[in-house]
């Protein structure tokens, strides 16, 4: 009897063993990356609703929002300047924002009234700006010259708004106007491959051939950079030269490494005062792009 006995325990304890070594072998134990993954993701989810609450300004959520426009990211900045506006109301600042977001993701009207309910705020400046570039970006560059000396006479020390007005200046055939800005625009700011490309420009289109490979060697331009701005001022050469004026060597500052990637002739939204950023760049364009879709 005492023989049945052990047998039956051990019989049991066998079974419940083999029971345990089943649980053990369950789902559970057989996906261990994607409970990890699973954890990784709630403790991510968790720590962004942390950091969201704890954005306590709405100049601290403005920086976020510009940060995220500098990475390219429009289309998410735009949900973000919802939940902006939503927790501490509209202000010109934010309007700014949503305007620049809105004309970088192709929202042509949307962003035109956005930029229009600037005008009569401190940054009325950007709101010019911005209609100019809209306005380039129809090709209409003549209302975006009127439009970016409006900028101008608000933002006058801004070396990317004065680039933007004598490239318009440019594309509208008044050749001799755009000097004055471009000249501005390098001087003030002589590391910004967009006013070093433009002034390039406007001494190929000038005809001051050793001046404007002068320019681009000083700046180490790429040699794609350089074919297109030669492209695009064959493209400008039947622009009445008469009208330029003969510029002297500009004062070069030699950038600090060459930019393969760097877009030579658009107009690009300009940093504003107050915000930390600028804008990002959308990418390579192929031929002369007054502005540029999403960027920058």
């Amino acid at each position: 009897m005492n023989i049945v006995l052990q047998d039956s325990k051990c019989a049991c304890a066998l079974l419940v063993a083999l029971v345990m070594l089943a649980g053990c072998g369950g789902p559970k134990g057989l996906y261990p990356a994607a409970a990890d993954a699973q954890q990784r993701m709630a403790a991510e989810t968790a720590a962004t609703q942390k950091n969201a609450t704890n954005i306590d300004t709405a100049a601290t959520y403005m920086k976020l929002v510009e940060q995220m426009q500098t990475d390219g990211l429009w289309f998410a900045s735009l949900a973000h300047i919802d939940a902006l506006e939503q927790r501490w109301g509209v202000s010109p600042e934010s309007s700014r924002l949503r305007a620049d977001a809105l004309r970088q993701t192709g929202e042509t009207a949307s962003s035109e009234a956005s930029y229009k309910r600037l005008i009569g705020t401190p940054l009325e400046g950007a709101g010019y700006h911005g209609l100019g570039l809209l306005a380039g970006g129809r090709g209409d560059y003549s209302t975006a010259v009127a439009l970016l000396k409006e900028a101008q006479r608000r933002n006058p020390t801004d070396a990317v708004l004065l680039s933007d007005l004598g490239y318009a200046s440019l594309r509208a055939g008044l050749i001799a106007q755009a000097r004055l800005p471009l000249m501005q625009a390098l001087q003030l700011r002589s590391d910004n491959t967009q006013a070093q490309a433009n002034l390039a420009l406007y001494l190929e289109v000038t005809q001051q051939q050793a001046q404007a490979d002068a320019l681009m060697e000083a700046h180490r331009m790429s040699p794609a950079t350089r074919a297109a701005i030669r492209e695009s001022a064959r493209q400008l050469g039947s622009a009445p030269l008469a009208s330029a004026q003969p510029t002297p060597q500009p004062a070069i500052a030699r950038a600090s490494a060459p930019d393969d990637n760097a877009i030579p002739l658009r107009l690009k939204a300009a940093r504003w005062p107050g915000m930390g950023g600028a804008q990002a760049n959308a990418g390579p364009a192929t031929s002369i792009s007054p502005i540029t879709r999403g960027t920058e």
